[in-house]
């Protein structure tokens, strides 16, 4: 076991099968982004922080009783197909919805639900197209500014969701934009993985005026 994956295992009380299901998926990834481009391929060295620990660190935020998780925009599956092995290694009854548009990047996710045996759907389908899907917990990274993503988790939402967007420097930028056309409780949380990234948790969301 090598340092990185020592920190993971030291953050989070998960098992030890955990470390051996994301070396298999950081496996999947580098000989899949060799062809497909999945991810920035100089993220690939850095990928126990830059992509596993940034996904893991939304685990405390996803509460015992949630039974379902739609992750928007999975691309590479960051964070939904990391929260989804803690959660099944951990006994949880989480199933995740991954939702990706783009072909090659879906192909890979199932690929690793597959191999993995993960409790995971692949939705290869645009987020605005699905309508019979409510998720208890939504997920978003890197994927629009937060009043688009706010506009897209909406149509995943039923009253109790919580919305776990990670963000960057622009977090509080993109919070004023966003309270202009919505209200919703807020908890902000710092990056584990970001001096300046932030964890937005969002509850009881409400569109506030046309826009």
């Amino acid at each position: 076991m090598n340092q990185e994956q020592k920190a993971f295992l030291d953050a989070y009380a998960v098992p030890h099968e955990t470390i051996h299901r994301l070396t298999t998926y950081q496996e999947m990834l580098t000989s899949w982004n060799a062809k497909f481009n999945l991810v920035a391929e100089s993220t690939l060295p850095q990928i126990w922080t830059r992509h596993f620990l940034d996904s893991a660190q939304l685990m405390p935020f996803i509460t015992e009783t949630a039974l379902t998780l739609a992750d928007m925009g999975a691309g590479a599956g960051f964070p939904g197909l990391v929260l989804a092995i803690m959660a099944q290694d951990l006994k949880r009854p989480l199933h995740v919805y991954s939702i990706e548009s783009t072909g090659k990047k879906a192909d890979f996710l199932q690929a690793v639900v597959d191999e993995l045996k993960l409790n995971v759907t692949v939705r290869r389908e645009r987020i605005e197209d699905i309508r019979d899907l409510k998720a208890d917990i939504i997920t978003a990274r890197a994927l629009k500014a937060l009043p688009e993503g706010l506009k897209y988790a909406n149509y995943l939402m039923h009253k109790d969701t919580i919305c776990l967007f990670l963000k960057g420097k622009n977090a509080t930028e993109e919070l004023t934009q966003a309270q202009k056309y919505w209200t919703f409780g807020l908890e902000i949380h710092p990056s584990c993985t970001d001096d300046s990234g932030k964890i937005l948790v969002l509850r009881n969301l409400r569109y506030k005026s046309k826009r």
